[in-house]
């Protein structure tokens, strides 16, 4: 073992006892305690493997338990494209199903203000929107719609397809995407909207959207439960 980075050889060799099925989906890791002795390591150097673990989409912390093994069977959720979430569940064939919770034209908050480099006192339309599958509610959706020539949109569309709405009905051209992915700790409101029993982070998606002539449209946030999705790229050497 590398005694340099002696956590990320714990790492590589814990993920591959998850990815040879000698831990379960569902099963809880040995301690921090029993980690320790088996690796002979301190505790803060297992701490370093399980936070690898956790980031990577291996594990989920629960508070009082310790580190369960996530069901690696999820849906694929593309990083690189510009994807609505119909056409994601068509493509994968989810039962999904998606609930409007708010629909209002606004000032933006402060923190959405700053990532999209807009004046203070920018309006927008606020919606969200929180996506079920197998019933269980996975994803809170949040869409602010920039562009000001932009009315009012009636529920029962958002719960369809925005964007085929918007491309198809009012003729806008989306074209690409600046993407943030991060894993955050979850929120009171993510605890009080979304089915996330003992879950202590989440999946943060944060998304720019343009249109063809480079015109700043869209600001979407979506906040995802851990085990249900994996995020995937094509990357290719230059």
């Amino acid at each position: 073992m590398n005694k340099k980075n002696k956590y990320y050889d714990i790492y590589l060799e814990l993920e591959t006892k998850i990815l040879d099925g000698s831990y379960r989906a569902g099963e809880l890791l040995p301690s921090e305690h029993e980690l320790s002795k088996q690796f002979e390591v301190s505790r803060e150097t297992i701490r370093k493997a399980l936070v690898l673990l956790l980031e990577n989409g291996f594990i989920q912390k629960l508070q009082g338990k310790g580190s369960v093994v996530i069901d690696r069977e999820r849906y694929a959720f593309p990083v690189s494209g510009l994807t609505s979430f119909k056409e994601l569940h068509k493509a994968q064939n989810m039962n999904a199903v998606t609930k409007v919770i708010k629909n209002e034209y606004e000032t933006l908050p402060e923190d959405v203000r700053h990532y999209v480099s807009l004046k203070k006192g920018a309006k927008a339309w606020h919606i969200e929107r929180i996506r079920y599958l197998e019933g269980e509610a996975v994803i809170l959706d949040k869409d602010f719609l920039l562009d000001t020539d932009i009315q009012a949109i009636d529920n029962s569309i958002l719960e369809d397809s925005l964007y085929s709405y918007l491309e198809g009905q009012l003729g806008y051209e989306i074209s690409y995407a600046q993407k943030e992915i991060t894993v955050e700790l979850v929120t009171d409101e993510d605890r009080a909207l979304l089915d996330l029993y003992h879950d202590t982070h989440i999946v943060v998606v944060r998304s720019a959207v343009f249109l063809k002539d480079t015109c700043l449209f869209q600001y979407t946030e979506s906040r995802h439960r851990l085990d249900r999705f994996r995020f995937i790229d094509f990357a290719r050497r230059r």
